[in-house]
């Protein structure tokens, strides 16, 4: 077997602790991090080299970086991606995606239920001539049925945020490429841990580093994992010039923080589990939204695409906005914070935070409403959460 095949077969829990890193030259067992602006070169045409092109090797760091390199190899790596490219946060991602692969008078199709930010950057590239039409991220006839000639770019969020919708990907892929578009998936809940959206079929995975893979909230950044050539020629050129650049620092908290991140999916999900059922069959909760749940609309669907359900459960509490602020005041375990994906859980109220810069047309249509709340479950003991939703519901 080749060191190639060799690595080919490793699982998932393995790449995120060995891929993208080699010892270097003081045979560190765990990756430096490369806190410098700039790189030495042996003499003046290895400089022109390096800056032409014509020779691999680092420049600067805003575009080259091997603490950066080391991260993006790594995710590649755990999404079954031939490339990667970091940047300063997840948005950023998703624009660098954009502006990177869409041209005026190009069409994007975008499910309606995304963070509220990425309607508001999709809304904003009309002033440059490309036009998005959103639809639901689970009615398949409604995005056949806006395809347009000029549609380019297919964009999906699944599971979707804040009510874990979940979509079809592998059927959102060929839809694509019957029509000469891309399919690109944020993967921002689910991580390669649970889902990989390259092996059903997408083009583009983009991620919001500041979440899951960091999984401590301590760093903004993000990440886009697609097909070499498109990283090459289109993705790393952007990058250079406009510079939405990952920090060396942010780059190595992301990279230890991949090492940890089967075992963290597979608690989030076991404990976000066990929440959704408690909230599920309390009298003062009116629905739960959680693809592990066999009432979720997509239950079935999320176990075929995914190997877990995720951390992220939300839910509607009976007595509108007071209700569900009451709720979130009364928690003492949940930090009240916009973030999700820490070690610590974390309580949001959409409508007034993550999406509250939307129209509440936008998110009557989203189906987020007043009495919505999103919980992040962390990692503390299951019944310890159980007990402070318990207290709080019952104030």
């Amino acid at each position: 077997m080749t060191n190639e095949d060799f690595a080919g077969a490793l699982a998932l829990a393995t790449l995120g602790c060995q891929a993208g890193v080699e010892p270097g030259n003081e045979y560190e067992n765990s990756p430096p991090i490369y806190l410098t602006s700039s790189f030495c070169f042996d003499n003046a045409a290895q400089a022109a080299a390096r800056f032409a092109g014509t020779e691999e090797g680092n420049v600067y760091s805003r575009f080259t970086n091997p603490t950066v390199r080391a991260f993006q190899d790594r995710l590649a790596a755990m999404e079954g991606g031939e490339a990667c490219i970091a940047t300063s946060s997840g948005m950023s991602a998703i624009l660098t995606t954009a502006l990177c692969l869409l041209a005026s008078g190009d069409h994007v199709l975008c499910s309606h239920s995304v963070f509220g930010t990425t309607v508001g950057l999709f809304t904003m590239l009309a002033k440059f001539g490309i036009e998005t039409t959103f639809v639901s991220p689970t009615d398949n006839a409604a995005w056949a049925a806006a395809m347009r000639p000029n549609t380019r770019m297919l964009f999906v969020e699944t599971p979707s945020n804040p009510l874990t919708e979940i979509s079809d990907i592998a059927w959102l892929a060929e839809l694509a490429h019957q029509n000469d578009a891309l399919c690109v998936v944020d993967n921002c809940f689910c991580t390669p841990a649970l889902q990989r959206p390259l092996a059903l079929g997408a083009d583009i995975v983009t991620h919001s580093a500041t979440k899951f893979l960091d999984g401590q909230g301590r760093c903004v950044g993000g990440a886009v994992v697609a097909p070499a050539a498109l990283v090459k020629e289109k993705f790393f050129p952007f990058l250079r010039t406009a510079g939405p650049s990952m920090s060396p620092f942010n780059a190595w908290v992301f990279l230890k923080g991949l090492e940890t991140l089967t075992l963290r999916m597979d608690a989030h999900s076991r404990y976000a589990a066990e929440l959704a059922a408690f909230l599920e069959q309390h009298p003062r909760v009116s629905r739960v939204f959680y693809p592990g749940l066999a009432s979720h609309p997509q239950h079935a669907l999320a176990a075929r695409q995914q190997t877990g359900f995720g951390g992220v459960v939300s839910f509607e509490v009976k007595g509108g906005r007071a209700a569900a602020w009451q709720l979130i005041d009364s928690l003492k375990l949940f930090s009240i914070t916009a973030n999700l994906g820490d070690t610590r859980s974390i309580v949001t109220h959409p409508a007034t935070t993550t999406h509250g810069r939307l129209t509440a047309a936008q998110r009557a249509a989203m189906g987020i409403n007043e009495e919505l709340v999103r919980l992040s479950v962390g990692l503390e003991a299951p019944a310890d959460l159980i007990r402070d939703l318990s207290q709080a519901l019952d104030v």
